[in-house]
Formats: C-alpha cells, sequence, structure tokens
C-alpha cells in the first residue's frame, strides 16, 4: 500500500519545491523574560579597594617613622645619662662651701607713727664670708653676688648688699671681711605684726632676733677642656641668733650653729667644649 503524498499549500515558484524549510526546524520564539526579568539580579563581584590599600600603606610608613624617632630619642637619652655617669666618675663634682663666720648688728631700728597707720624699719649688718672650692679637677668663676637679709622663719626683708665677682681654683677659698648688708624701708602690716614680737624684747637682756642670709649669683665650672654655660646659685645660711643693739656700740650675732645650704642647678646636656 503505497503513502499518500500531499502537496504542499503554496506552490514552489517556478514548479521546483523548496526543500530547506521542510529540513529546518522551527524556531522557537524569544523568552523576553530572560531579556529582563526586574526580579533577577547578577551576583555581587567585589571590586579591588585601592584606597584602602593606599592608607594602609601610609599609615605603615607613618607607624615606622614614629618607631624610629622614638628610637633615635631613646638613644640619645641613654648616651647622654653615659656621658653625665663617665664625667661623674672621672671628675667627681662636689657643691662649693660658704659660711658666716661673723656678723655684727650695728642698726636695727623699727619706728611706727602715733596712729600705726605706717612703720618703717631701718637696718645696718657687717658680715664676714668664706667661700670654699673643694674640688680638685673643677675651678668656679662667680659673678657678682647680691646678698639679703630676711628674718628667720617670716622671711621679713631686712636689707641687701653685693659681693663682687671672683674665681676659684681648686682646692681653694677666699673670705669676704666688712660686707654691708643694709636697708631702710616701709613695711606692712603682716610684716610688722611678724616682727613686733621679737623686737619688742629690745628692753630685755635677753633680747634677740633670728636672721637669714640669702646669696644669688650665676657661676660658670671649668674642667680642663670643658666649661659650663653660667647657671643659677642660691646659698641660704640660716639659724644665726642676733642680739639687738643698745645704742651705738654694735652686737655680736652667734652664727656657730648656722647652716648654708647651696642650691646648684646643672643639667647634663648643657656641658659644652
Amino acid at each position: 500500500m503505497s503513502d499518500k503524498v500531499f502537496p504542499s499549500s503554496k506552490p514552489a515558484a517556478n514548479g521546483t519545491a523548496t526543500t530547506t524549510a521542510t529540513n529546518n526546524p522551527p524556531t522557537a520564539p524569544t523568552n523576553k523574560s530572560h531579556l529582563y526579568n526586574p526580579t533577577s539580579r547578577l551576583p555581587y563581584r567585589p571590586q579591588p579597594h585601592t584606597r584602602r590599600h593606599r592608607s594602609r600603606s601610609g599609615r605603615n610608613i607613618c607607624c615606622c617613622f614614629c618607631f624610629w624617632t622614638i628610637l633615635t630619642i631613646l638613644l640619645l637619652l641613654l648616651l647622654a645619662v653615659i656621658a653625665g655617669a663617665a664625667l661623674y666618675i672621672l671628675y667627681r663634682p662636689h657643691r662649693p662651701t660658704f659660711t658666716i663666720t661673723s656678723l655684727r648688728i650695728h642698726r636695727l631700728n623699727l619706728t611706727t607713727t602715733a596712729d600705726s597707720s605706717s612703720s618703717h624699719i631701718s637696718t645696718l649688718f657687717n658680715l664676714t664670708i668664706i667661700s670654699k672650692n673643694p674640688n680638685s679637677h673643677i675651678s668656679l668663676d662667680y659673678e657678682p653676688f647680691t646678698v639679703s637679709a630676711l628674718s628667720d622663719g617670716n622671711d621679713v626683708f631686712l636689707g641687701n648688699g653685693t659681693l663682687p665677682a671672683f674665681s676659684l681654683r681648686k682646692k681653694n677659698q677666699t673670705s669676704f671681711r666688712n660686707v654691708v648688708v643694709s636697708g631702710s624701708n616701709d613695711l606692712d602690716v603682716d610684716a610688722v605684726n611678724s616682727l613686733r614680737s621679737d623686737l619688742k624684747k629690745k628692753k630685755s637682756e635677753n633680747g634677740s632676733v633670728m636672721l637669714k642670709i640669702e646669696m644669688d649669683t650665676k657661676v660658670k665650672m671649668k674642667m680642663g677642656g670643658l666649661k659650663t654655660k653660667k647657671v643659677g646659685i642660691r646659698v641660704t645660711c640660716d639659724g644665726i641668733k642676733g642680739s639687738i643693739p643698745k645704742g651705738k656700740t654694735p652686737t655680736v650675732a652667734v652664727t656657730t650653729k648656722s647652716k648654708c645650704k647651696v642650691d646648684l642647678r646643672i643639667k647634663i646636656w648643657r656641658w659644652t667644649f
């Protein structure tokens, strides 16, 4: 039994059949959902953060700079400590010493007006001072001194004077005689009240006043080729007991129990060649 052949619905042009159409399968219609779908998202792909890497590298540079700066400072401090220790062991520096061997009170008068509105004090002292340099390898060069007399305990200013500049070689000493310290100034109420208890004893046989002497100057030290810059120095001598003079005869203060303290500020990094 033979198969039936159905003719195509459209006759081929020029009497020829289009066999290509029958051989290729029909193409499916394009699915538009693949072209645009608002619910579908592409997977997230992180991008390289170049700025973060740059900031990290900048932080590393800053940390390295701080580390080396701190390390350099610590090394310099260590070298300064070692140099100071070597100088101390080599030269064995000692503070200079000062002694007040004599103090005479020629005048110590306090006058007050009738209405107690103002007070005036007049003083005159005569001192003998000895300065020693106990160092075997250090010489001292002093600038002029400012000498001040105060009441011991309440620090009421009584007068001032000066000492000339001088130098002390190694293991040497010098003395100054007839150093005049005088004053004539007005006092406020607080200063008068603090002095009145002592000065009221003027008429008594054992009337006395406690005194303190302060000396301020600058000193330069020399050790062979080394020398320092000028540094401040203050000498404080307290515990001086003086009697109020009667008439024109001066009284001699007791200085055997007085102690002189020297405050000398030296910094290692001030050493110069």
